[in-house]
């Protein structure tokens, strides 16, 4: 029995964790020193989920919770309400990856956005509820507008530049069988 699926399990694991990395690093820079009137998007959610609804197996929950856990302690946003919101929605989108494998990127995007508006809604629900003083509402809607927006950027440099496609019904799982 050859390795080869194993392996290259363990390397897209890794490259995940590395791109999430990468993304708080460049968001950790001090870049701009002005407030911002606009939100750009929220990278770290559209390859997670562009990644969970691909090959949900390269993005573990346990992996997940910890890289949005280590961004919401970095981004200094209240730890683990993101964290949590954005591992349910991805294994959500995991579930659904089946389905959605067997549609057109269209289906794919109008699912995502639906994922991604049910987190950013329960996200300002429960800082209101806990009293918390959330974002002002222009930041968050132009945050999750720019990340709607960037979904398909972020599948097209997944699909082509990072090798991590939809697998087909014929495509060989980790275990070495063929997908059902």
């Amino acid at each position: 029995m050859s390795d080869g699926p194993v392996t290259r399990l363990w390397s897209m694991r890794i490259s995940f964790a590395f791109v999430i990395c990468a993304i708080l690093f460049f968001q950790l820079l001090p870049l701009n020193m002005t407030p911002a009137r606009w939100a750009g998007p929220d990278l770290l959610l559209a390859f997670a989920c562009a990644w969970s609804v691909r090959r949900p197996e390269y993005v573990p929950a346990f992996a997940l919770a910890l890289l949005f856990l280590l961004a919401d302690l970095l981004l200094q946003r209240p730890p683990g309400l993101w964290a949590l919101l954005a591992l349910i929605g991805c294994e959500n989108l995991k579930s659904r990856a089946r389905a959605v494998r067997d549609g057109t990127f269209v289906g794919e995007w109008l699912t995502v956005c639906l994922i991604i508006a049910g987190i950013s809604i329960a996200y300002r629900l429960a800082l209101m509820i806990t009293l918390l003083d959330p974002p002002s509402f222009t930041l968050s809607f132009s945050q999750f507008l720019m990340t709607l927006v960037c979904y398909p950027l972020v599948a097209g440099i997944t699909h082509t530049f990072m090798g991590v496609r939809k697998s087909a019904p014929g495509d060989p799982d980790t275990g070495g069988g063929g997908l059902r």
